[in-house]
């Protein structure tokens, strides 16, 4: 699960450790609530939780408020919390079609099934400073609630929508990827080997860190890869989580218990098209899912698997180079463990370097006597 600290001096960890929160708490006005980072820093919650690979809103906000915002710091903390967790049940197979959406969009499409629903986005406002928010307080939050007739104590009634790929696959239009595993590789719990089933890639895409893979399709799409496409659908919405009954079949969705909801973010991509065996022409699929609402990670996600499944040699279409790469506790912890000590392998290092220019000075001082001999001469 990466790198960790190794012991050291006691004392002096002890003190590093209460001068955190020392830096956190010094110029603090008041106790930052952990409720009020869950509310308010929804994206970063959502992003933490992916990442940290556990749907936990409360336990995100408290690992972001101990790591101080490090969003790397808290996935880490968020992963390590989750190793320690009983695995007591496996829920059924959820369906993003059936999610109660919040927003939806497409960009191949301008007239869908339900029609586009904006949500809540920045996508369309200009990136400008909002210097309002200096003096928010929680009057002016009640006002802008009352405003907008929004009663905070009501649940939102949301839509379920068609999926927009689904009238691609009824015109044959579109490659219809069935699961061929029988059992999902887990991640977490068997050793990787490459090559990987599509089950594994796509959950170390789903729990990979968000401006890596956004680089890594970044890259794709520039030129450095085979991958630029257009989006069939991006959706986001809650989705109900069921376990199977203890004493049922464990299969069936009538005969299961709901546990609660999840937000997720769904992106069906339509890229470029290809032959199949029957002869037909068709547009590949390219699908990512995250958790919460991180729209940037599902089309970069989309993006990778579709590249992932795409003969080549550029960076993206390897999958060891992508999967190994893009996992922000794995990456953060051995970047970081280079502030560990090195001391003995460092100074092994200048010993040789040391050794090196004593033989060179020596071989310099042979070559010299050499010529001085061959001058005489």
């Amino acid at each position: 699960m990466g790198y960790v600290a190794v012991t050291g001096g006691q004392k002096a960890i002890e003190g590093a450790e209460k001068l955190v929160h020392l830096y956190r708490l010094q110029a603090a006005k008041q106790a930052l609530p952990t409720e009020e980072i869950r509310s308010q820093m929804r994206l970063l919650i959502d992003r933490v939780m992916g990442e940290g690979g556990l749907y936990a809103p409360g336990y995100a906000s408290l690992a972001l408020k101990q790591a101080e915002g490090d969003p790397s710091e808290a996935a880490f903390l968020l992963r390590a919390y989750r190793s320690t967790l009983p695995r007591n049940h496996y829920s059924l197979t959820v369906e993003p079609g059936n999610m109660r959406v919040i927003r939806r969009i497409s960009s191949a499409f301008k007239d869908i099934p339900g029609g586009q629903l904006l949500g809540p986005t920045y996508d369309y406002t200009h990136r400008l400073l909002n210097f309002e928010l200096r003096q928010e307080d929680q009057q002016a939050i009640i006002s802008f609630l009352q405003e907008l007739e929004i009663d905070i104590e009501s649940e939102e009634t949301l839509d379920s929508f068609p999926k927009v790929v689904e009238l691609l696959k009824d015109q044959k239009l579109m490659a219809d990827r069935q699961a061929v595993e029988d059992e999902p590789f887990d991640v977490t719990r068997e050793k990787l080997s490459f090559p990987l089933p599509r089950s594994a890639r796509l959950q170390l895409l789903a729990r990979g860190e968000t401006g890596a893979m956004t680089a890594f399709a970044y890259s794709s799409m520039r030129g450095y890869g085979a991958v630029h496409p257009t989006i069939g659908e991006l959706r986001v919405g809650y989705t109900d989580v069921y376990i199977p009954y203890p004493y049922g079949s464990g299969k069936d969705e009538e005969d299961s218990i709901y546990i609660g909801e999840m937000l997720l973010t769904e992106v069906e991509t339509i890229n470029s098209f290809t032959q199949n065996d029957q002869g037909d022409v068709e547009f590949m699929l390219g699908y990512g899912l995250t958790m919460g609402q991180n729209e940037v990670k599902a089309i970069s996600m989309a993006i990778l698997e579709r590249s992932l499944d795409t003969q080549g040699h550029s960076p993206t279409q390897d999958e060891e180079f992508v999967l190994l790469h893009i996992d922000s506790v794995e990456a953060h912890g051995f970047v970081s463990h280079l502030k560990m000590p090195h001391y003995i392998t460092f100074q092994s290092s200048l010993d040789r370097i040391r050794q090196a220019q004593n033989t060179g000075k020596h071989q310099a001082q042979n070559v010299g006597k050499d010529e001085q001999h061959v001058s005489a001469d």
